[in-house]
């Protein structure tokens, strides 16, 4: 009875750590939660990605109600988008049934690391700007009205906007979402690399804006997972209460806080996972061999490092 409780408080915990850092980056909580329950508790690929394409549909309910009514998430600019990402997540889940049937789980892992780690150095360099550097608007901005305003209660005064290339953030969208639907993931990591990068809008834009995409991708992949078998409701049930009770609290500190402050948590978070979930697909495959303790500690070594040279970068080019 003892280790059920135990149990049942560690997947509540670590729901509410994927929900919080989930709805403060757009990342969606999958892409915490699926490490978490892999790495620490054991649960097997399949139904970890299972309970978090569930617990992603909670981020998404409790992050973008808060961030709609704040006026932040657009979301014109989320339902234009969300076609390419639900395409792809239907691909992706059907291509995962064929990858866990034939015990190659480790190259989702190793897939997930490496596309964690990719939109790293694209997301760091714009780190040295609290707002986007401004782009003339292009045709797509005009057709589609990719523009919008809200108000920063950290700087203090509205913030006008206008994205562009939307061409290109569909591209990165429909990878999106083969991403999440074969890691089970609400892909928020790509996401925001999408608006970003591709598309120039301001971070809490574009975290929000994939706070409110990722329900929508993550329900297209778990419909597949639930015919297939790979969702567990107890454990769903238990990871998306701990990640809505985070989203919740994510959503009152992202409004305090810069844009800048979020992209540094945002790729600290990236490091760390992308290089533990690389290392742990290298190891079950056979290529790396060592103790999963110090898989952890080359994990947080390797973030630690890279964070300190993206950010004496970042800060030099500021000045």
């Amino acid at each position: 009875m003892t280790a059920l409780l135990l149990g049942v408080l560690e997947v509540l915990v670590f729901g509410l750590i994927a929900g919080f850092i989930g709805s403060l980056t757009g990342l969606g909580g999958g892409t915490v939660l699926t490490p978490l329950l892999t790495l620490f508790l054991r649960v097997p690929m399949a139904y970890a990605a299972g309970a978090s394409l569930i617990s992603t549909i909670a981020t998404s309910s409790g992050a973008a109600s808060a961030y709609i009514r704040d006026r932040i998430t657009n979301v014109r600019i989320g339902m234009g988008l969300e076609i390419a990402t639900t395409a792809g997540s239907i691909v992706g889940s059907l291509s995962a049934a064929y990858i866990y049937s034939h015990g190659l789980t480790w190259i989702l892992y190793a897939a997930f690391g490496g596309v964690i780690l990719f939109s790293i150095v694209p997301t760091a360099q714009r780190g040295a700007y609290e707002l986007p550097r401004p782009i003339p608007p292009d045709a797509t901005t005009r057709i589609f009205k990719l523009h919008g305003k809200y108000h920063d209660a950290v700087l203090g005064r509205d913030v006008e906007y206008h994205g562009v290339r939307w061409w290109l953030g569909e591209v990165i969208m429909f990878f999106a979402g083969v991403i999440s639907g074969l890691l089970g993931i609400g892909s928020g990591a790509l996401k925001v690399i999408g608006m970003d990068w591709a598309m120039n809008l301001p971070m809490k834009v574009t975290t929000t804006t994939s706070n409110f995409m990722i329900g929508v991708t993550a329900a297209t992949g778990s419909s597949i997972y639930w015919y297939l078998g790979y969702i567990q409701p107890g454990l769903a049930a238990l990871t998306a209460i701990g990640v809505l009770a985070g989203a919740m609290f994510g959503t009152r500190v992202l409004v305090r806080i810069t844009n800048r402050q979020i992209r540094w948590v945002f790729l600290a978070i990236l490091a760390f996972l992308g290089a533990e979930m690389l290392m742990r697909g290298l190891s079950i495959a056979g290529y790396v061999q060592m103790a999963q303790s110090y898989e952890y500690s080359i994990a947080a070594i390797f973030a630690g490092v890279i964070i300190s040279i993206l950010y004496v970068y970042s800060w030099r080019r500021r000045s």
